[in-house]
């Protein structure tokens, strides 16, 4: 069972660099602004689906870039599939990670914080 465990890791993160990679350069899509970085993927253990987390910063409209990444799904799928060489290239199911943003948010309370107890 580890095994297959750390076989799914190098897959989540082969995927990972790829998708990445594809999103910057190769996607055409005007729906999709600003700046995203692929956060994590996760890969069922049948290599059915991957959930790609997408953290999307600077966006014009965050809920538009995410609709147009499910639209691209397909494309993605099919630069991936070329990409990398394996049997099955899972469906894509795009997820927003806000871990980013709420990380920003918590530094902001904390900065604020922290002057005040100086006084």
């Amino acid at each position: 069972m580890p095994e297959n465990q750390t076989r799914l890791g190098r897959i989540d993160e082969e995927y990972r660099k790829e998708i990445s990679n594809i999103i910057s350069y190769k996607l055409k899509n005007p729906n999709v602004t600003g700046l995203i970085s692929v956060t994590k993927v996760k890969v069922t253990n049948d290599l059915k689906y991957a959930k790609v987390y997408v953290s999307i910063l600077n966006s014009k409209n965050i809920k538009d870039t995410l609709a147009g990444l499910k639209k691209s799904s397909g494309y993605i799928r099919s630069e991936l599939a070329r990409k990398v060489n394996l049997r099955n290239t899972p469906e894509l199911v795009f997820e927003l990670d806000d871990s980013i943003e709420y990380g920003t948010k918590i530094d902001q309370i904390l900065k604020e914080i922290m002057p005040k107890k100086e006084d």
